[in-house]
This record gives structure tokens, sequence and C-alpha cells, in this order.
């Protein structure tokens, strides 16, 4: 009965990082098709017009603006070019302001919320944050940081039924992703942490104060490579 056991588990184990290790792979070449995020929202809005009409138009990261791709940098992760997917410092730092009743703040790293928005679900249960932290070891190792910055700014929600650069340049300033200015991408990062809380339309003082902040930090990181 124990060496079943143990033989059934040796091969849920071994199908479980044949399936996770070769969708991460396949994930290296090809566009994300969907996200469980995009289906999720569009579940939630089951029986409105909105249900499953989101934007989402993949656009190599060659075609993404330098501004935006330094602006998530600047705003989500700037030691993304420097750690192999987890920023120690920031977590304990977000922990501490937390604890103290402070604007919640999650330290995941743009390689974590990558990790969570292309193969995991929203939530903060530990089976899910424990499968955050295997796939972004994962994208780590397998893609390195330019393919996980691509993803990224593919993927983002940038407002609601809002997904990538391309979209949110299309839908908030008539343009491609590739001509958005400095403060363009600082205020679609400004939103980043709350896509459905803030708006770029329309932002109120919290924004426009993130997005001044955002710009200040783009300005220091000039240089910088991102990846």
């Amino acid at each position: 009965m124990i060496k079943r056991f143990f033989n059934l588990l040796f091969r849920i184990i071994l199908w479980f990082l044949v399936v996770t290790v070769g969708w991460v792979f396949v994930y290296k070449f090809i566009k994300v098709p969907v996200t469980v995020t995009m289906i999720s929202n569009a579940v939630k809005n089951i029986g409105s017009e909105e249900a499953f009409l989101w934007k989402y138009d993949w656009t190599p990261i060659e075609s993404v603006s330098p501004h935006l791709q330094m602006a998530v940098v600047a705003a989500e992760d700037q030691k993304f070019p420097e750690h192999f997917g987890f920023d120690f410092d920031a977590m304990e730092k977000a922990l501490e302001n937390n604890e103290k009743g402070g604007r919640v703040k999650g330290g995941s790293t743009i390689s974590q919320q990558t990790a969570k928005n292309a193969f995991l679900w929203q939530g903060r249960t530990y089976i899910r944050k424990g499968l955050e932290a295997y796939f972004t070891a994962l994208i780590e190792l397998i893609w390195g940081k330019k393919r996980i910055l691509e993803v990224y700014v593919n993927v983002a929600e940038m407002g609601p039924g809002i997904y990538g650069a391309q979209a949110a340049a299309q839908h908030y300033f008539n343009k491609d992703a590739a001509q958005l200015s400095a403060r363009e991408a600082a205020i679609l990062a400004a939103i980043l942490p709350s896509p459905k809380t803030y708006s770029v339309k329309n932002p109120g003082p919290y924004v426009r104060r993130r997005q001044t902040w955002i710009l200040r930090q783009m300005r220091n990181l000039q240089g910088t490579e991102l990846y």
C-alpha cells in the first residue's frame, strides 16, 4: 500500500513537472493567447455585453515604447534587472508597511506578477503563492529578463478589460504602444497596482502624484539596462 502511494505520488510530481516546464518553454516562443485573469474577469461579467469583449493585442517588446518599459520597472520593480525573481527587501518593507496600517503593498516583483498573470489565478492562498514562486523561478531560468518584461507589458491589466500596452495605448491615447510618451507611459504605470480602481482618463490626486513620482524615477534610471 505504501509503495503504491509513493509510486502514485512520484507519477503525479513527474507529470506536474513535465506539464509546467513544457508550458513555460512553449510560452518562451509564442504569444500568450489568453490568461486565467482574462477568463475569470469575463466570467464575473457574464450577463453583460462586456463579458468576453476584452481588449488584448499582443505586440513584440521592440514595438513597445522604451518609456513604458522604463515606467513599469520604475513603478513596480526597480531591482528587476538584478534579482532572480524575488526582492526580499521589498517584501519585508511591504509587510512592515501593511502591519502599520499604511496603503496596502504587495512587494511582488515584475517576475512574480508575470508568473501570476500568465499561468495562475488571482488570490492570496498559500497554494497560489507557492505556485507563483515556482513559476517565477521557472520563467527566470527559461525565459530571461527580456521575455519576462515582454510578457508583462502584454498581459498586465491596464483598465477594466484592457490588457497590455498596445490595447491600452489604443484605448486611452489612440496611438500604438511604440508611440507612447514618457508622461503617457507614467500614468499607465501609475494605475497598475489597481487598474479597476484608478483611472487613466480621469486620474485623481493619488494617480497624479504617482505619475509625477514615476517620471522622477524614470529620470533617475536613465541609462539602466532593463534586460
